[in-house]
């Protein structure tokens, strides 16, 4: 079955490539995404220790539901979004796009072997830059070409932690091999200097293409200039398998006893993206960049509840979980918006309540869910981190947390009421562009489902949490 899932989207994107442009029309991307959904339900975890190297453990399997449910919702919202957009040379790159991208986010996520990972990130951004580039204007190909850059600067750094990381095994005569069950065996009687080399270059590769600061400049450029879709794909689907290929250096560095190193950069780290994220969010007038600096904050997060560890990693897991859900609705609402005023610039969107009510509010309702308001399932997530940092002894850095979690709520704040509250401008243009269910709907799905998440954890996703975190901690 997991060769399924990886076969089934790039097989699609085949298809859809070759296919006439009229006969597309767009509806193979919600059926392929439904059944790729399905397959990953039905994906039973993989039996530990057998040297394969594709494997469904739990940190995977979690990356990967959470990213094939998102790519469904996507994807119907993209049967309507391509109506809009006649150019049927740029839908017919979209599409075959579009399925590439899940699948080689599918491929990062079963991967058990370093070297395997690294391709299947490394192949995401080749699979994502087109869609970057997907409006053909100048700001959109400087955004593409900071994305590819910055991207590969990264994916370089990762390779020179896993070579650093071989290197380590190596180096005190063990037999080497990247498969990751054998490393996991291995890395306990490695070199310590080489494999704390190793997890640095592997926290700043794959941190870059996380977006954790200081290495997130790419994300307001790409995120701004990104269709809606596109960005709610990059912001909860692409940086959940990037933390993947991190938290994959926790691993080892847990299997070795030697968490500390990893812990401390972690929580330099994640302090460090949510510092620069309340100053930049502040007053920012471009809200899809906006929301760029808010997926900052929240990789932080992550990164933050992982380095604490215990209690935390736990709530971290459930953050990513709610974060991606989240992200994919502010997008796409935002998306809607801006397309209703033919801007996504605060000066010019103003009203927005007005003209696109549904859009508007599940906006609001977003906002409200992303800077941890109750009851929505962040604020779950991040209470559940803030219990495990003062569990674990540090209150001055539960107070640091708090007091930027407050600062970005309120740069936040004003840039959501000036956009959706007041009239619409009076030079504004009429728009023909409306709330529908096709586009209105999956944000609202999506909101809907972080909304229970914070009222109640199925046990299904609390077992699978669980495990998930179990892997993150220290071996006895």
């Amino acid at each position: 079955m997991i060769t399924a899932l990886i076969l089934l989207p790039l097989v699609a994107a085949v298809a859809a490539a070759l296919l006439p442009p009229l006969r597309l029309g767009g509806w193979l991307l919600p059926l392929v995404a439904a059944a790729h959904f399905a397959l990953a339900l039905a994906t039973p975890l993989s039996p530990a220790g057998t040297g394969e190297w594709l494997l469904l453990d739990p940190l995977g399997r979690l990356v990967l539901i959470v990213t094939s449910l998102l790519f469904l919702l996507c994807s119907i919202y993209a049967v309507a979004y391509l109506r809009f957009h006649e150019q049927q040379r740029d839908n017919r790159a979209m599409v075959p796009c579009l399925l590439f991208f899940l699948g080689t986010l599918t491929l990062a996520t079963v991967a058990h072997h370093l070297g395997l990972l690294w391709v299947a990130v490394e192949t995401t951004t080749l699979a994502s830059a087109p869609l970057i580039y997907y409006n053909r204007n100048r700001l959109s190909i400087e955004a593409t070409w900071k994305y590819l850059l910055l991207g590969s600067v990264g994916i370089a750094l990762a390779m020179l932690g896993i070579l650093c990381t071989a290197y380590a095994v190596l180096h005190v005569g063990q037999p080497v091999s990247l498969q990751f069950d054998q490393l996991l065996a291995t890395v306990s009687n490695s070199s310590r200097p080489w494999l704390h080399t190793g997890f640095v270059f592997l926290l700043v590769g794959f941190g870059t293409k996380m977006g954790l600061a200081p290495l997130h400049s790419w994300k307001p450029d790409a995120y701004g200039e990104a269709p809606a879709l596109v960005g709610a794909l990059l912001a909860g689907g692409l940086t959940s398998v990037a933390f993947l290929g991190i938290l994959r250096g926790v691993q080892l560095m847990a299997a070795a006893g030697d968490l500390a190193l990893a812990r401390q950069s972690l929580i330099i780290m994640g302090l460090l993206s949510l510092a620069l994220a309340a100053v930049f969010v502040v007053k920012q007038p471009d809200v899809k960049r906006m929301l760029a600096y808010s997926s900052v904050e929240h990789m932080g997060i992550l990164a933050l509840g992982v380095g604490i560890g215990g209690l935390a990693t736990f709530g971290a897991m459930l953050h990513l979980v709610n974060n991606s859900l989240t992200k994919g609705a502010l997008f796409l609402s935002v998306g809607n918006i801006q397309r209703a005023y033919a801007s996504k610039h605060l000066s010019e969107v103003r009203g927005a309540l007005s003209r696109v009510p549904l859009s508007a509010g599940i906006f609001i309702a977003g906002f409200l869910a992303i800077t941890g308001s109750p009851p929505f399932g962040p604020f779950i997530s991040e209470f559940t981190i803030l219990r495990g940092i003062f569990g674990e002894g540090h209150p001055w850095l539960g107070g640091v947390f708090l007091l930027l979690l407050a600062i970005v709520f309120i740069g936040m704040g004003g840039t959501v009421l000036m956009a959706t509250q007041g009239e619409v401008p009076a030079d504004t243009p009429p728009s023909e562009h409306r709330d529908s269910v096709m586009l209105a709907g999956p944000p609202l799905i999506l909101l809907a489902l972080v909304l229970v998440l914070g009222l109640y954890l199925p046990e299904p996703l609390r077992v699978g949490l669980e495990q998930a975190a179990a892997l993150l901690e220290a071996k006895p």
